[in-house]
Parts: structure tokens; sequence; C-alpha cells
């Protein structure tokens, strides 16, 4: 699978398929940069905050520390808070065929944001199924740049959630 920058919305080739429900994690340190990281799965800059499907019997905060831990090598963070909504993105095209053996046209996810309870040693993205392969604090402002087209309304509603936050002053 390979993952490059495209812009556009899912067609009526893949209207008809369901969302896959997911959580998405705005990690962020003592100085409210916001941890993201580079996806080894494409040749392209293509960067994301930590994010992933729901499983069976879990709950999106039980999902969301769970993934923390697959993707970045560690838990050490807290729940601030939970977005009040469910967020949406679809696939391009060339992509909704083949991610998720074709079974989703995008996903809905739950967001959260979490403090940052460790020390930059403490990431480790040598996990048992490796995501990325670099990795970052950024300001808040920097974030939607480094995204993929197609998220990146999606990351400006997200920040938009969580603004009164990085407005906030230590």
């Amino acid at each position: 699978m390979s993952i490059e920058p495209a812009s556009g919305a899912v067609s009526g080739r893949y209207a008809h398929l369901p969302y896959r429900p997911g959580i998405g994690i705005m990690l962020s340190n003592e100085k409210r940069q916001i941890f993201v990281a580079r996806r080894i799965d494409t040749k392209a800059e293509a960067w994301q905050m930590p994010q992933g499907g729901i499983d069976e019997g879990e709950n999106p905060a039980e999902a969301a520390m769970r993934e923390l831990t697959e993707e970045t090598g560690t838990g050490k963070a807290e729940i601030i808070r939970e977005s009040s909504d469910w967020f949406y993105y679809d696939l391009p095209d060339y992509l909704a065929g083949r991610l998720w053996r074709g079974k989703y046209r995008g996903q809905k996810q739950k967001w959260f944001l979490m403090r940052f309870l460790g020390h930059d040693s403490d990431v480790d993205l040598d996990t048992a199924h490796p995501e990325f392969d670099k990795w970052k604090w950024i300001d808040p402002d920097k974030l939607v740049d480094l995204i993929v087209p197609f998220k990146r309304d999606l990351y400006r509603s997200v920040l938009a959630e969580f603004k009164d936050y990085f407005l906030a002053s230590g």
C-alpha cells in the first residue's frame, strides 16, 4: 500500500460504503506543541497524529490509549478531553478500493486531546507493527500544512475543537 498526497472525496463508486470507526490523538507536550509522525508506507512526506481503529468491545478512550502505545511505544499520557462529536473524512478514490480491504469509504473518528507525561526518550517508533519512521513536536499553526490533503479539513476541525487548550497560558 502506498499513501500519496491527493485531494478529492470518494466518488459514487465508493459512496455506498460505511465509515470505519476510529480514534485520533492530539498529543501535546509541556510547551503545548503537537506530536506528529511520518508514515513509513509512502515516499511522500506524509505526517499525521496517531490514530487508528476501534476494536470490538473497546470504547473510544480505551482504543485511544491502546493506539497511542502501539504507535508511539509509550502510553505515558493522560486524556484531557474527548471531542464533542465524531469527525469524518473520505479517502481519495485511489485508496478507497485498497485500504481496509475496500470495506470503508473513510473514517469517522472520536478525537482525544492528551497531555504527554513522559520524556522524549520514552517515544519508541520501533514497535511490533511500526507505522512511522520519524516524529517531532510542532506548533499547532504548522500542523495542517504537514498533513496529506484529503485529511486537512479534518485536522482543521480537530484544531478548532481543542483551540482553547492551545490558546490558554501554561
